[in-house]
């Protein structure tokens, strides 16, 4: 057969392939093997797994089965291995040893594609938008997937649409995210997306649709993973890194009041609210950072006691903020997690307000910083 027929024919099978079978630019394609490797990652590897029974042993088996799944969406997507390590209780000398064994495994061509299976340059294909704005909502979730939350704000988000005229698609795949994709939205919306979604390529296009100008809204999970591998998402995009939250009880009902009641996000809201939800903490204030807050946890009107008794009071206490990204505007709230929370007529009027905010190209203003 001529060899220019064959390299067509090549050619042709491997496009068709889909991409989960191929080796994509995953972030964490070629990393050596570390304590801030993905647990699910050192799961995935016999050679890895050895090496920390050698140093603590049965370690693994007192993890929840929860954790120790090897496909997405799972828990060890978003765990790192040090992680890991703190929540067992295993001591420094124990991690360094662990370390200085992983160190030795090769990352092999079976590694390469087990870690990017996680990952997609899956292209959907989307109808005419006609409402304006053009809103994309993105679903793509590799961490833990919270189905009725997820459900709950998607039918929200439609209905919100179709009552403002908002043109509005979604998908779950991370092959949308590209800059041909991307310039025909005014704005994306992450629903509870956890875990690390994108490719390198995929970050880049998201990257640089923000500091043109786009509009980005986030709401609860999408804000919620113990661990990033994407410094970028966590500590410019969001603004801000999890903690935790309360385990008892894991729902509570808490005071919110507006930091800024002349914030363009802050029409129709009141004053002061109460809702029951799961209250996230934070490393520290994204107010720090140069995020506008819109709203504050009261954190006296509930427990903030997460897992194993730790401490999780902010002093101040952001809930819900904007920030400028380039010339873009992006919006997280980490209000979100039970159901009930996406029929609430005042949550609802917060995420309309910020849809509106985000997806309309008025410049966006940063506060001084720690203000």
């Amino acid at each position: 057969m001529n060899k220019h027929i064959i390299t067509a024919l090549l050619a042709l099978i491997i496009g068709s392939a889909p991409a989960s079978a191929r080796t994509l630019d995953c972030p964490l394609r070629d990393a050596p093997f570390s304590l801030a490797s993905p647990l699910m990652d050192i799961l995935l590897n016999p050679q890895a797994r050895v090496a920390i029974e050698a140093e603590a042993p049965g370690a693994l088996a007192k993890l929840p089965r929860m954790f120790t799944g090897t496909t997405a969406p799972g828990f060890s997507a978003i765990l790192s291995l040090s992680d890991t390590g703190a929540m067992l209780g295993l001591s420094p000398d124990k991690m360094t040893a662990i370390a200085n064994r992983l160190k030795a495994i090769a990352v092999t061509e079976s590694d390469r594609t087990a870690r990017c299976a996680r990952y997609d340059d899956d292209r959907p294909s989307f109808p005419t938008i006609t409402g304006r704005p053009r809103i994309l909502l993105f679903e793509k979730m590799t961490g833990f997937r919270d189905g009725p939350s997820v459900e709950a704000a998607h039918a929200a988000f439609f209905d919100m649409a179709k009552r403002r005229g908002w043109g509005i698609v979604s998908t779950d795949r991370g092959g949308a995210i590209t800059p041909t994709i991307l310039r025909r939205f005014d704005a994306v919306i992450w629903n509870n997306v956890s875990g690390d979604v994108l490719t390198l390529t995929q970050r880049k296009a998201l990257q640089s649709y923000m500091e043109r100008g786009g509009g980005f809204v986030a709401v609860h999970g999408s804000g919620g993973d113990p661990a990033y591998f994407w410094n970028w998402y966590a500590d410019t995009l969001i603004g801000a890194r999890f903690i935790g939250h309360p385990m008892n009880p894991q729902f509570q009902d808490a005071r919110i009041q507006l930091d800024d009641p002349k914030h363009p996000l802050a029409a129709g809201l009141p004053a002061t609210w109460h809702m029951k939800d799961e209250w996230y903490s934070f490393s520290s204030s994204p107010r720090l950072t140069g995020a506008h807050v819109l709203a504050t946890l009261d954190e006296s009107s509930y427990s903030p006691v997460g897992m194993m008794k730790r401490e999780l009071r902010m002093g101040d206490h952001p809930i819900a903020w904007t920030r400028c990204v380039g010339s873009g505007r992006s919006f997280y709230t980490a209000i979100g997690h039970r159901p009930e929370i996406y029929s609430d007529p005042t949550y609802i009027a917060m995420l309309e307000n910020a849809i509106d905010w985000a997806a309309h190209k008025s410049i966006c203003v940063a506060p001084a910083l720690g203000r």
